[in-house]
């Protein structure tokens, strides 16, 4: 198999290195609008560097990886489908949801595949969340908490691009929220502060924000998220039931202390970012991509469900900006349902 990867930033190495020795995997042509960066990352691995986008359709590959800037995305997308190729796309889709369906209805015309970057559906912590809930072993659940910190703050000139901590962070932890209990979200409200650093205001973005989420069957959640976590980087869903509760994400290396007298030691080696805490879900999630592709698996995350996620993050952003509850039927696209 041939592989056309679009992207060779840091989330682009880390999958070009993964494919590059995933034994379906035959070679790579990479490309990136730094073509030093490209080259560079080709020579190391032993793998082909095109001087652009075309190339990468015109020499022929038999699936593509975007990891580009997410404003390159949609477009990507809906050239692979164009071209009968089944696309990986590190999420979002687009940051609007306009632009986020037109690129899935061209997927679905196409009848091609694309399969979403939500890698904590293949976490080890998050499927056995999910089992849990599933399997009854918590009882009727009540409440889910759901965090992402981050230990330090992006480069300023990233913020504006990111689309806002809502749809680059939490969009992560409302994907888990309808993939681990099997339920969708039928309203928001939100809020966010930008008392931390003045970059965060010159975005118009927040540092620290929070969210109370009421799902269909009645199940309070809250998200919370701030990129200012200087402990470390910290990823915690906590699901509790009328019968039992657990948590994701709590090892020797979660970034908190316990101020109990006999409460467990601070970490020794907190997390410091996403690619060190979730490394073996990002390789896990190529392995299925190659599946998908083969035919050997059902696509694990499809554009839909991507949607789903960018909804709840859209309408997050509607209700801090707005200072009120939103509902999910206020927004376009709520064909979906959780019940996978």
């Amino acid at each position: 198999m041939r592989i056309g990867v679009i992207g060779t930033g840091r989330i682009g190495t880390i999958h070009a290195n993964t494919l590059s020795r995933h034994r379906e995997v035959g070679s790579l042509i990479l490309t990136d609008a730094d073509g030093a960066r490209a080259q560079e990352l080709a020579h190391r691995l032993g793998e082909t560097a095109a001087p652009g986008v075309d190339e990468i359709f015109k020499w022929g590959v038999d699936a593509v990886v975007i990891t580009t800037a997410t404003s390159a995305h949609a477009e990507l997308i809906g050239r692979a489908a164009r071209s009968g190729l089944p696309v990986f796309c590190e999420k979002p889709i687009a940051l609007d949801l306009p632009g986020t369906l037109q690129a899935i209805a061209e997927v679905e015309t196409a009848g091609t595949i694309l399969q979403m970057g939500f890698q904590r559906r293949f976490d080890a912590g998050y499927t056995g969340a999910r089992e849990a809930v599933r399997s009854g072993r918590l009882g009727r659940l009540h409440t889910v908490r759901a965090l992402t910190s981050d230990q330090a703050p992006p480069p300023a000139e990233w913020l504006a691009l990111s689309g806002g901590l809502y749809r680059d962070t939490l969009i992560h932890d409302f994907d888990m929220l309808r993939w681990v209990t099997g339920h969708e979200i039928v309203d928001v409200y939100a809020a966010g502060s930008d008392a931390g650093p003045p970059m965060f205001r010159a975005a118009g973005d927040v540092d620290t924000a929070a969210a109370v989420l009421t799902l269909d069957d009645g199940t309070l959640a809250t998200a919370t998220a701030t990129r200012l976590n200087g402990a470390g980087y910290d990823v915690r869903m906590e699901l509790a039931g009328e019968l039992d509760q657990v948590v994701v994400g709590l090892d020797d290396r979660t970034p908190i202390a316990s101020t109990e007298p006999t409460g467990p030691p601070a970490a020794d080696k907190p997390w410091t970012g996403f690619l060190e805490r979730f490394g073996p879900a990002y390789e896990a999630e190529l392995d299925a991509f190659i599946e998908v592709v083969r035919g050997e698996r059902a696509n694990p995350c499809d554009g839909r469900e991507a949607l789903q996620a960018l909804r709840i993050a859209e309408a997050c952003e509607v209700s801090r900006r707005e200072r009120r509850a939103v509902r999910l039927a206020e927004l376009p696209g709520g064909t979906s349902a959780a019940g996978f």
